[in-house]
């Protein structure tokens, strides 16, 4: 019939960094019929908004070596495709939209194996091997960064930025902060990402004293799983496990302390926060620092190796750019410069092209 929908599987698991992406692009497709892919247990079984159904596979990765455990994922794979055929096609589905991860390979090579199309979000400046394996597979791969295409050289790239949550785009969010910082004062805020940093965290308790007698407010997201969670007691000082209002936080800080994750990355560029980054030295191949050269090279950020930076440098470094508003002026600029405020829009008109091409 003329009027039913298309419908859409996205296949999207795990962090936020590949959750906010794909939850974002199906704000932008109201009249697709949406259905989620996921794995129990992950994320996305608290984040998927109700109106999006979602079925869920076992799968995961392959870890290093092969042996007995190496046999029992690779069951579990063919088990997913097989489970992910049939979805597809009692579901009549018309393509099938993911922003990487392990999820993405029995999502791809199911929706390939019915002729299906796929568009492959790589949010990364390094795309990661399950893109770099399955991107010349996929119809379309959408990139965050332009950097990105050298290393897909066989597949069919597009560069569309990285989509953010609705409420960094909205105006509305630039409400005053509902925490009790004077509207006169240096705010620094320190994030690790969805998943927190512990080492970050530590480096910042150390430091923080030098910057309260500067007369800056810090506020510190430390994660779920820091052991030293409430060591620090000061009245500038707000720490938080997670905070949900993030846009209007990255606006007022006029300095962020962060991880480089894509995600990350993207909040804030869309907010112009000027950055000192840290990548996460334990990302696959790196990848973190790869996404922290792209802000360094285009002067949004300065970035420090995790194992060569001490408290006592990240506390001069933070108090210089503390004293230099001209310095972090020209950050925020440069960080705007290269946001993509209209991601998720160019990402849908790139879904809907190859979907109903």
């Amino acid at each position: 019939m003329a009027n039913t929908p298309i419908k859409l599987l996205i296949a999207a698991s795990g962090t936020g960094g590949h959750l906010f992406p794909a939850i974002a692009l199906a704000q932008e497709l109201p009249d697709y019929d949406i259905e989620w892919l996921g794995v129990p247990n992950r994320l996305e079984t608290q984040l998927v908004p109700k109106q999006y159904p979602l079925n869920t596979i076992a799968v995961e990765g392959f870890q290093q070596g092969f042996g007995f455990s190496s046999v029992v994922i690779l069951g579990k794979l063919i088990g997913s495709i097989i489970k992910v055929r049939r979805i597809l096609k009692q579901g009549n589905f018309q393509g099938v939209f993911t922003t990487g991860g392990y999820i993405a390979g029995p999502a791809v090579i199911a929706a390939r194996s019915l002729g299906l199309p796929v568009v492959f979000h790589e949010s990364n400046a390094l795309p990661g091997k399950v893109t770099r394996f399955f991107g010349p597979w996929c119809t379309a791969v959408a990139l965050g960064f332009d950097v990105a295409a050298k290393y897909l050289p066989r597949a069919t790239n597009v560069c569309v930025g990285t989509p953010v949550r609705s409420q960094f785009l909205d105006a509305a969010s630039n409400v005053t902060l509902d925490l009790p910082i004077p509207d006169d004062v240096p705010l620094i805020l320190v994030f690790g990402g969805s998943q927190g940093a512990v080492a970050v965290n530590k480096l910042v308790r150390q430091a923080a004293p030098a910057w309260f007698d500067a007369g800056a407010y810090v506020v510190h997201l430390t994660g779920d799983r820091d052991p030293d969670a409430n060591s620090l007691k000061h009245p500038q000082y707000i720490e938080l496990p997670f905070y949900n209002n993030m846009a209007p936080l990255l606006r007022r800080a006029c300095l962020a302390i962060s991880r480089s994750g894509a995600g990350s990355l993207t909040e804030l560029a869309v907010c112009g926060t000027p950055a000192i980054l840290i990548p996460y030295p334990f990302a696959a191949e790196d990848h973190q620092s790869y996404n922290a050269e792209v802000f360094t090279k285009a002067g949004a950020a300065l970035a420090f190796k995790q194992s060569e930076l001490t408290a006592q440098s990240l506390q001069n470094q933070v108090l210089h750019l503390l004293q230099s508003t001209a310095e972090l002026a020209k950050m925020s600029e440069n960080a705007k410069a290269i946001a993509v405020p209209d991601s998720a829009e160019k990402l849908a008109a790139l879904v809907r092209e190859v979907v109903e091409r």
